[in-house]
């Protein structure tokens, strides 16, 4: 849809088309906008009767969950309250309306899920907008940094990129060793041997049900192997912590855990597993922006690493795990 733009502006989204601009109440806390019938129609220039009939339909099939995308909310000046439909009942409008509007929707939707399909990701160049050349150029170091032939998909790259949006440059800054640094805290998180390798065991349990572990998997190579670790993250010298803040551990976890192979099986799985126990229990990270795939490309960049580029991986995850 080459007419629509897309601002937010104190919780409300405008979509503009040729036609004017229509407001949209937004829901930013769950990702979601919402829309009346009536805003649904002018959307893609239907009758709203016909944008109404298309709602029933898709309630009445369950294609989307009327108790979390219609909501009953009150207007200005008007006593009687009016349902507004999510995003995803929206979309699903669009994929069912005739209109000249609802088939350049159509256009666009395929041109972006066919984006994603093969290249694992799509992009919205409106979105990053100044950003764009920058993005282009952070992606594109960060393949440089993943080894050939690498597990790690172009969409997993693309994923751990975005964790860094605050810092755009971080990976440009890497290849210069002058990555900024955030703020560090000292928060105080046991670790010991016994609850790394209990929540190990749990992940282990978890994994068996799935049918996606050895028997072998979080066996110690050698035994002390997890508490050598441990021993590196906590250690101290003249009474002071060589770590001392809760990044830093968890930063220099992760990397001995992944680098040292303390596992005969599982030491990457076991050490991004570990990696993300411990930001739980320090709160340091909002975990759930920490998608599966960017944990997955960090994991391999890590274990891909040169030994002597020890300090510069280690402060490429202090930098995204740091508070900016």
């Amino acid at each position: 849809m080459t007419s629509k733009k897309l601002q937010k502006n104190k919780g409300v989204v405008i979509y503009q088309a040729k036609n004017g601009a229509i407001e949209l109440r937004g829901d930013f806390t769950r990702e979601t906008i919402w829309a009346t019938q009536t805003q649904i129609a002018d959307i893609f220039n239907i009758d709203r009767t016909v944008a109404t009939k298309h709602i029933g339909n898709i309630l009445k099939i369950k294609e989307v969950d009327e108790k979390s995308n219609v909501q009953k909310m009150h207007i200005a000046n008007s006593d009687k309250s009016v349902a507004f439909y999510s995003l995803d009942i929206i979309l699903a409008v669009g994929y069912r309306a005739n209109s000249a509007r609802a088939i350049q929707f159509r256009q666009w939707a395929t041109k972006t899920l066919r984006s994603y399909i093969i290249d694992g990701y799509a992009i919205n160049k409106n979105r990053i907008a100044k950003n764009y050349a920058q993005f282009l150029s952070v992606v594109e170091n960060l393949k440089k940094l993943l080894p050939a032939g690498s597990i790690v998909e172009a969409g997993d790259a693309v994923e751990l990129v975005s964790l860094f949006t605050d810092t755009w440059l971080s990976l440009d800054a890497y290849d210069r060793d002058a990555l900024p640094k955030g703020k560090l805290t000292k928060k105080k998180v046991e670790l010991t041997v016994e609850k790394i390798t209990g929540s190990l065991a749990e992940l282990k349990a978890e994994l068996a049900r799935k049918s996606e572990v050895t028997d072998i998997f979080g066996m110690e190579r050698s035994k002390g192997s997890v508490a050598g670790i441990i021993g590196n993250v906590m250690q101290s010298f003249g009474g002071r912590e060589l770590y001392e803040s809760a990044e830093e551990k968890a930063a220099h976890l992760l990397y001995f855990m992944v680098k040292n192979h303390p596992f005969v099986d599982g030491n990457k799985r076991s050490g991004a597993f570990t990696f993300v126990w411990f930001l739980k229990q320090a709160n340091i990270l909002d975990v759930s922006k920490l998608t599966s795939s960017a944990l997955t490309a960090l994991t391999i960049l890590v274990a891909s690493s040169d030994p002597k580029d020890k300090e510069k991986v280690v402060s490429l995850i202090l930098n995204l795990i740091a508070k900016k």
